[in-house]
């Protein structure tokens, strides 16, 4: 075949006989859900832009719904991911039909090195357009967000799926968490995601999947989400003192700002050093964590960057931590005051 030439799959079962044959049933308790339009799956392989003698990365194939449209994409290699056996045998009925197309690993995508699995000639520098490099998947929701926070920071960290350069990404997500990937200042679904993403990417939801398109049907819509990481971080701090900051300000995310902030300090300092961080930071302490934008994270990251280099103990201050110690305090005084009274 000419190296030109357009690679599509020969007849092959559906994934509904691919699902009878080796009695698949998805588990519930890994919340999976399997695509079996193959109208809908080639429509999220076209939104992820240009593959043409691209590597992608699928997490999560399961029956191979979204396989089989990146193998009809013209790439030059899939390499799927999938840590459920009994997976893996209908899979390897694809690989034997798209010979040298498609290489199965059976593991855990929270765990799977991915680094060496491509050529180095892919790689691109990070201020280069992305490489020819993509990762899609249709993701169980119990893994989609620590996955997502984990590729978040692999992006911080240029490692990971971006050791290649500016990977892009292509994921379904509940509707739910998609919503709060793209939410903007003072929307109701703005979050913690929302933040960490943005900072990092540009994020676009691309569109929404209905629920009775899955088998089972999830009680949930599902969203399309494709994510480009940015040359340069609108924050630019450590990934877990950006991450720090942000979970703490939305700890409580109806009160006002100051109130979840707060927890970044000990108590007995809590109220001047929370007062400082907003002053110098700049920021109405009245606000909501959902009316903060990403330059106001920003500045509290970068304050408090600077309040932890005069402090160096307080960034690993966890308020946690110090509840809990507070208590088997109260704990041991209410023991020693009854062993006392025996006495």
């Amino acid at each position: 075949m000419a190296a030109s030439a357009r690679f599509r799959l020969p007849p092959l079962p559906t994934i509904r006989e691919i699902i009878k044959l080796f009695r698949l049933q998805a588990a519930k308790q890994l919340s999976q859900n399997f695509l079996l339009d193959l109208r809908l799956t080639d429509k999220i392989v076209r939104k992820a832009g240009d593959l043409t003698g691209a590597h992608v990365y699928e997490v999560g194939p399961g029956p191979g719904g979204i396989t089989r449209s990146i193998l009809n994409a013209n790439i030059a290699e899939l390499l799927v991911v999938e840590k459920d056996t009994r997976f893996i045998p209908g899979l390897q009925m694809l690989c034997d039909a798209a010979p040298g197309k498609l290489r199965i690993v059976h593991g855990d995508v929270l765990t799977f090195k991915i680094e060496k699995a491509f050529p180095e000639s892919v790689k691109r520098l990070w201020e280069d357009d992305p490489p020819k490099v993509h990762i899609i998947g249709n993701l169980p929701f119990s893994v989609s967000t620590p996955l997502i926070i984990k590729w978040l920071e692999n992006i911080a960290l240029k490692n990971g799926p971006f050791a290649y350069g500016r990977s892009q990404m292509t994921l379904t997500f509940q509707k739910e968490v998609a919503e709060r990937l793209v939410a903007t200042t003072g929307s109701k679904q703005r979050s913690r995601l929302s933040i960490m993403a943005q900072y990092l990417c540009t994020v676009k939801h691309l569109f929404t999947i209905p629920g009775q398109a899955f088998v089972p049907k999830p009680e949930v819509d599902v969203g399309v989400v494709h994510f480009t990481p940015l040359i340069q971080p609108k924050i630019q701090q450590p990934f877990k003192m950006v991450e720090k900051v942000v979970k703490n300000a939305f700890q409580f995310r109806r009160k006002y700002c100051y109130r979840g902030l707060g927890m970044l300090f000990p108590e007995a300092q809590r109220l001047e050093s929370t007062g400082r961080l907003l002053q110098l930071a700049d920021i109405d302490p009245t606000l909501r964590p959902t009316q903060l934008s990403v330059l106001h994270f920003k500045s509290l990251c970068d304050i408090y960057r600077r309040m932890c280099d005069e402090d160096p103990q307080l960034f690993a201050y966890n308020f946690r931590e110090e509840l809990r110690q507070k208590k088997r305090k109260i704990v041991e005084k209410e023991e020693e005051e009854e062993e006392s009274y025996r006495c």
